[in-house]
């Protein structure tokens, strides 16, 4: 409960008087769920994550003042990541119709992350967005739903479909 407090805080200050230092400790404390979100979303592109979180962070902070305290920050900031994201695919689609291979470095290379990232590419984008939302950043259902602005029985076919998606794929490359 500190933390959210100290958020509000933090905000506030931003949003009052442009403090710079409050806005960077933001960044710091919300950058890697956001590139989390972004590397799950894009399958491990890691420069592409890179420039749609500056993007949120951005976007965030010329639209700090809209900040209400309706919900946490971290759900205001992701729910941007979401926007960002949607903003980038829906773009994509209008200037090229075949997926690049994502680049990664060669310390990512493992197989596992590797196996992840195939079985998320098999996934429906509602599916992947609503599995990396729940299993890598820990939101239940309502707080998905508050990020994606989908009801929670859509929520939750779209993880139950996910889920069973990855499952079948992971069991049959080896993963019990």
């Amino acid at each position: 409960m500190a933390l959210l407090s100290s958020d509000i805080v933090l905000v506030t200050q931003v949003a009052v008087s442009g403090n710079q230092r409050a806005f960077d400790e933001l960044v710091r404390r919300y950058q890697s769920p956001v590139r989390r979100f972004f590397l799950s979303q894009t399958m491990g592109d890691e420069q592409l994550s890179d420039d749609l979180a500056q993007d949120t962070f951005i976007k965030a902070y010329t639209n700090i003042a809209s900040f209400r305290g309706l919900a946490s920050f971290k759900t205001w900031i992701m729910r941007i990541a979401y926007n960002v994201f949607y903003d980038y695919t829906r773009s994509k689609h209008q200037t090229e119709d075949v997926d690049a291979a994502p680049q990664r470095s060669g310390s990512e290379n493992s197989s596992l992350k590797m196996d992840l990232y195939a079985a998320l590419a098999l996934l429906k984008p509602d599916e992947r967005l609503c599995i990396t939302l729940q299993l890598i950043d820990g939101y239940d259902i309502a707080g998905i739903a508050k990020i994606t602005q989908m009801k929670e029985g859509t929520v939750k076919s779209h993880l139950s479909r996910g889920k069973e998606k990855l499952a079948n794929y992971l069991r049959q490359n080896g993963y019990d």
